[in-house]
């Protein structure tokens, strides 16, 4: 009996998929679902590859949070949108917040796109190229930053007031993750070599509040803590208004939860916080940042504001300028505000000029980088444990426990002088302070 022969000629080959992420980290993490489940329907799929391919689909995760971040992520749709026109990629396919919030708009502008999803489409998006959405593979991410860290995002969307902000609009209502499978995710990231998680959410605080009736961060961290191989926690985007103090007690129990807390503040004038709907006083304020120093006084606080809201006077900005340099945070970043239709301060009158807003913010971050600078200086003697993220140069580049990939100081260490491995741990001693980074040397 004769056995039939495949027709190799008939299979048809899958194009790659090359995944272009913009915005936060909340993105990169969305991604790397995105491109586990592709993965995981055998295609073959890159991260913001540099050359790309005539059948290659494009799948851009946009951000549509404020004006430079909407225009970057246009500037990118219209880019490969282009290179399809040119025939030099197959398909154009846009996802993210930007697409989520505007869709319509983009739709009617950018016709040449395949097709546009929100930050909620996965399956669909999934289906548009031809793939399943695998529910045996929730949890399965490709990691696009190094292997040792990981952004680990704990839930989505966001229950807060805030007038200036948009993300409700994008990511919709607050949504726990359960614990069970957030250890489960921890444990699979632990046995592929990830060290170190950079616990994130839009509000960290309100964790569990919908899934368990309480705030129940306190209680993730230590499961989390109990994960083999991961020896580092980190936090960011804590809120201040109701911030469960526990949390704190975790941290100085348990010896890899580090001692960083991001918590963005925004302001501190009455009225701005008031007219922000924070929810909060200035008073308040500075009480929960002082707590929060008195209860783990060697943490690492890192907080955000914005200059130029509407209605800020210049005593508004001096009074937040005054505080800042009273307060002395050890990181801080500062925005310019961004008038965002649909969210409540949009019916106010944007009457900050720009230049002003920006003057204003280079005026905090001056201020912010001669405290930098101070603070760093009584580093040099320390020794402290470094992570290496990667060799740049003449240097291998690494961080303190007190450093959130990406935004936060770098720990440098000559090359030439020393070896370490990428990812791993090592001892150095500061032997040099910058403003914004460290030198060292290796010691055991």
């Amino acid at each position: 009996m004769k056995t039939k022969s495949i027709d190799k000629s008939i299979i048809i080959k899958k194009p790659r998929v090359n995944v272009v992420t913009l915005g936060c980290s909340k993105n990169t993490y969305d991604s790397e679902i995105l491109m586990g489940q592709l993965r995981g329907n055998a295609f073959d799929v890159v991260h913001e590859a540099e050359k790309v391919g005539k059948d290659d689909i494009i799948v851009i995760n946009t951000c549509g949070f404020i004006d430079n971040a909407k225009q970057e992520s246009i500037d990118t749709i219209l880019q490969y949108s282009e290179l399809k026109d040119q025939g030099k990629v197959g398909k154009v396919i846009v996802t993210g917040c930007l697409s989520e919030r505007y869709k319509p708009e983009l739709e009617a502008e950018i016709t040449n796109v395949d097709a546009f999803f929100g930050t909620n489409d996965l399956q669909n998006l999934l289906q548009s190229v031809g793939a399943n959405y695998k529910h045996e593979l929730i949890g399965e991410r490709l990691l696009t930053t190094p292997s040792h860290f990981a952004y680990f995002k704990i839930s989505e969307g966001c229950n807060r007031p805030c007038s200036f902000c948009a993300i409700p609009l994008m990511r919709g209502k607050h949504l726990s993750t359960p614990m069970e499978q957030l250890v489960k995710d921890a444990e699979n990231l632990a046995k592929q070599g990830t060290k170190e998680l950079v616990v994130i959410a839009q509000d960290l605080t309100y964790y569990g509040l919908d899934l368990y009736g309480k705030r129940n961060l306190d209680e993730l961290l230590r499961r989390l803590s109990d994960v083999n191989g991961i020896e580092w926690i980190r936090l960011q985007y804590a809120y201040p208004s109701g911030f469960p103090m526990e949390v704190l007690d975790v941290m100085n129990e348990r010896s890899n939860i580090c001692n960083y807390m991001d918590m963005p503040l925004q302001h501190i004038s009455d009225n701005m916080l008031k007219s922000m709907r924070r929810g909060i006083t200035k008073q308040k304020t500075i009480d929960i940042v002082n707590a929060i120093r008195d209860k783990v006084p060697d943490i690492a606080f890192r907080t955000t504001l914005i200059t130029g809201y509407p209605g800020e006077t210049q005593r508004d900005f001096e009074e937040m300028a005054e505080w800042v340099e009273e307060t002395k945070f050890d990181r801080l970043g500062c925005f310019t505000y961004s008038h965002e239709e649909k969210t409540h301060a949009y019916q106010l009158v944007d009457d900050v000029p720009d230049e002003v807003k920006q003057e204003r913010a280079d005026a905090i971050m001056e201020i912010q980088q001669g405290i930098s600078f101070d603070k760093n200086q009584t580093r040099i003697g320390n020794t402290y444990k470094v992570l290496i993220d990667k060799k740049e140069g003449d240097y291998f580049v690494g961080r303190t426990e007190y450093d959130s990939p990406e935004v936060d100081n770098e720990v440098l260490i000559d090359a030439s002088k020393h070896y370490a491995t990428v990812g791993s741990f090592v001892n150095v001693k500061i032997d040099t302070a910058e403003d914004f980074d460290l030198y060292g040397q290796i010691v055991k």
